[in-house]
C-alpha cells in the first residue's frame, strides 16, 4: 500500500467510470435478457412463481437490505457517534431481518399466493386498509429510490469529473433498463451477483483503508489530537443509543413489516426456506454494514471534514483519498452494486403495487388482463424513476430519510401484524388507528408543537407505552402472546420512572414510539369488544395468481367464489 496521501482525492476519470458502468450494467442487462421470455408471465414478473431457492433468495434479501443508503448512513453514524454508531446501525438492522421470519411464516401460511401485503389487507379488511398500506409503500419506495440515486450521484461526482446530475441520470437509466425487462425475476437474479461483488469488495476495502491510515495507532492519535469526545470513544454511548440505536430499532422494525421490497421476497421464496433465508441475510447484513460504518469512525478519528459539508460524501471521500485506483474501482463497483440491488427492488415493488392493488383488485382477479398488467407495471417503473430523479436533485440527508420513512411505517406495524393473528380487528379499527397515529406522530417528529407542559407529558407517556409495544411485538413472533405481554409490560414499567422529563429531548425517538403506541391503543380499544370472527382461509381464496397459465399450479381452494368474498371484504 502507498503511504497516506496529502488529502487530495484520486479520481477514476470519465472513461474509467464509464467503462466500469458499462461492465456492471451491461452484465446485469445480459442476465436480465438471458432469463426473459417471449411471453412474459404477470405473476412471475411480480413474485417469480413463489418458488425461489435458498441461495438466490438469501442473496437477494441480503442485497436488498444492504443498499447504498445503508452503507452511507452507517458511515454517517460512525462519523457522528463514534465507535458505537455503526454497531447501533448495523446490529439492530440485522436483528430486524431475523425478527421478520416468524411473522413471515404466518403471512405465507394465510396468503401463499399473494403479491403484496396491501393485497392481503384488502382480503382481510377492505379497500381503505389496502390503500393505506399501498400508499405508504409507494411513498417509501420513491424515497428509497431517491436516496439511492443521491448515493450514486454523489459517488460519480466524487470519483470522476462528471457532475452529480450526470451521475443520477446514469444510475437511474442503468437500473431501469435491466429491471424493466423481466421485473422481479431480473431483480433477484442480479441480486446474487451484486451481493457477491459487495461482500468481496468490503472484505478488501475496509482493512485496506484501516492500515493505510495507520492501523490501531489511528485511535490513539485521534484521541490525543482531540478529534473525538468521550462519548464517541465509548462502545456504550447513551448519546448514540438514544439518537441512533433506539430510533433505528423502531424504524427498522417498521421497515421489516411494512416494506413491500421485503414482503415481495417473502412471497417469492419457497415456504420451507423462509427461516434459513432470513438467518443468512441477518449475518450477511450485520457484518457488512457494521464494517462499512467503520470508514466513518476512521474519518472521525482522522479529523476529516466532509467535502462541501455533506456527510453523504464521506464514504467516497475516504476511498478516493486513501486507496489506489484499482481499489477505488473495486469500491465503486461495491457501492453501485448495493444501490442498484435496492433500486431495482423498489421498482419491482412499485410495479407490483400498481399491478395488483390499483389495477388487479379494482377490476377483479378473474377479469384482470395479464398483458395489460405487464404494461402497467413497466409504465410504473418509468414514472417512478422520473419522480425519483426529480426529488434526487434536492439531495436530502439519507439518514434522515431512512428514519422518517421507518417511523411513518411504525403507524402500520401493530394493525398489520395483529390482522394476521387476531380475528376481531375490523377495517374501521385498522383505518382509524393508522390515521390517529399519523396525526400524533407528525407534530412530534417535526416539533410542530413545542414539547413543553402538558403536551410534553402526554407525548412522553405515549412514548413510554411505545417502548413496551415495540418490545412486545418483537417478542411475540418468537415466544407467543403471553410472554410478549409480560415483556412489554415490564419494559413499560422499567422506563416509566425516568421517561418523564427525559424523552422529550429526543424528538426522533419519541415520534417513532408515539406512532407505535397510538396505533396499538386505538386499534386494540376499537377491536377488543368487536364481534367479528374472521375466517383466515378467506385470504388465500381472494389472493392468488392473475395469469391463467398458472391457475393449475396454484389451484383455488374450495369455498365461496373470490369475487363474492372480495365484495364481503370491501363491506368489512
Amino acid at each position: 500500500m502507498p503511504p497516506a496521501p496529502t488529502g487530495e482525492i484520486s479520481q477514476l476519470g470519465t472513461i474509467g467510470v464509464i467503462l466500469l458502468l458499462l461492465l456492471f450494467y451491461g452484465g446485469t442487462m445480459w442476465m436480465s435478457v438471458a432469463i426473459s421470455r417471449k411471453k412474459e408471465n404477470a405473476d412471475d414478473y411480480m413474485t417469480a412463481g413463489n418458488k425461489i431457492g435458498f441461495g438466490v433468495s438469501a442473496a437477494s434479501m441480503t442485497a436488498t437490505w444492504i443498499w447504498a443508503s445503508s452503507m452511507y448512513a452507517s458511515v454517517t453514524a460512525g462519523y457522528t457517534y463514534g465507535v458505537s454508531g455503526p454497531i447501533h446501525y448495523g446490529l439492530w438492522g440485522a436483528l430486524m431481518i431475523l425478527f421478520i421470519y416468524p411473522f413471515g411464516k404466518r403471512i405465507r401460511k394465510v396468503a401463499p399466493k399473494a403479491h403484496t401485503l396491501a393485497e392481503v389487507m384488502y382480503a382481510r379488511h377492505g379497500r381503505s386498509s389496502q390503500l393505506m398500506l399501498a400508499g405508504s409503500n409507494v411513498l417509501g419506495s420513491v424515497i428509497s429510490l431517491t436516496s439511492n440515486f443521491i448515493a450514486g450521484g454523489a459517488l460519480i461526482a466524487m470519483l470522476s469529473p462528471m457532475s452529480f446530475g450526470h451521475g443520477i441520470v446514469i444510475i437511474a437509466g442503468g437500473v431501469l433498463l435491466y429491471t424493466l425487462w423481466s421485473g422481479f425475476r431480473a431483480s433477484v437474479l442480479t441480486d446474487f451477483a451484486q451481493v457477491m461483488a459487495m461482500l468481496g469488495a468490503a472484505v478488501v476495502i475496509i482493512p485496506a483503508v484501516f492500515f493505510v491510515v495507520g492501523g490501531p495507532s489511528l485511535f490513539v492519535e485521534g484521541a490525543a489530537n482531540g478529534n473525538v469526545t468521550p462519548a464517541q470513544e465509548s462502545f456504550f454511548s447513551s448519546d448514540a443509543f438514544m439518537n441512533q440505536g433506539a430510533p433505528y430499532i423502531a424504524a427498522v422494525l417498521a421497515y421489516a413489516i411494512g416494506n413491500q421490497t421485503i414482503a415481495q421476497r417473502l412471497f417469492a421464496v419457497r415456504e420451507d426456506l423462509i427461516k434459513p433465508t432470513f438467518i443468512t441475510a441477518t449475518i450477511g447484513y450485520g457484518a457488512t454494514v457494521i464494517g462499512i460504518g467503520m470508514l466513518g469512525v476512521m474519518a472521525l478519528y482522522l479529523g476529516i471534514e466532509p467535502m462541501n459539508g455533506d456527510v453523504n460524501n464521506l464514504m467516497p471521500q475516504m476511498v478516493g483519498t486513501y486507496l489506489p485506483a484499482a481499489l477505488i474501482a473495486l469500491a465503486f463497483i461495491m457501492i453501485i452494486g448495493s444501490l442498484s440491488s435496492t433500486a431495482d427492488s423498489d421498482l419491482s415493488a412499485l410495479s407490483s403495487i400498481v399491478m395488483t392493488d390499483i389495477y388487479g383488485q379494482s377490476v377483479g382477479r378473474a377479469q384482470a388482463d395479464p398483458k395489460r398488467m405487464l404494461l402497467i407495471g413497466r409504465i410504473t417503473m418509468i414514472v417512478a424513476t422520473a419522480a425519483a430523479l426529480y426529488f434526487a436533485t434536492a439531495r436530502f440527508n439519507i439518514l434522515d430519510l431512512l428514519v422518517f420513512v421507518g417511523a411513518l411505517w411504525g403507524c402500520l406495524v401493530f394493525p398489520v401484524i395483529a390482522s394476521f393473528y387476531w380475528k376481531k380487528i375490523t377495517n374501521k379499527a385498522f383505518t382509524v388507528s393508522v390515521i390517529a397515529a399519523l396525526v400524533v406522530f407528525l407534530p412530534v417528529r417535526f416539533a410542530l408543537i413545542p414539547l413543553v407542559g402538558p403536551w410534553a407529558l402526554f407525548v412522553e407517556l405515549l412514548a413510554i407505552v411505545g417502548v413496551g409495544v415495540v418490545l412486545g411485538i418483537m417478542s411475540f413472533g418468537f415466544f407467543g402472546l403471553r410472554p410478549a405481554v409480560i415483556i412489554g409490560a415490564i419494559a413499560t414499567a422499567a422506563v416509566l420512572p425516568f421517561g418523564f422529563g427525559y424523552l422529550r429531548d429526543y424528538e426522533t425517538l419519541s415520534g417513532s414510539l408515539v406512532a407505535y403506541s397510538v396505533s396499538f391503543l386505538v386499534c386494540y380499544l376499537m377491536s377488543v369488544r368487536s364481534k367479528q370472527d374472521f375466517d383466515f382461509s378467506v385470504i388465500s381464496r381472494i389472493t392468488g395468481d392473475f395469469d391463467e397459465e398458472d391457475e393449475t399450479a396454484g389451484s383455488v381452494p374450495e369455498g365461496p367464489s373470490p369475487a363474492a368474498e372480495a365484495t364481503d371484504a370491501a363491506d368489512r
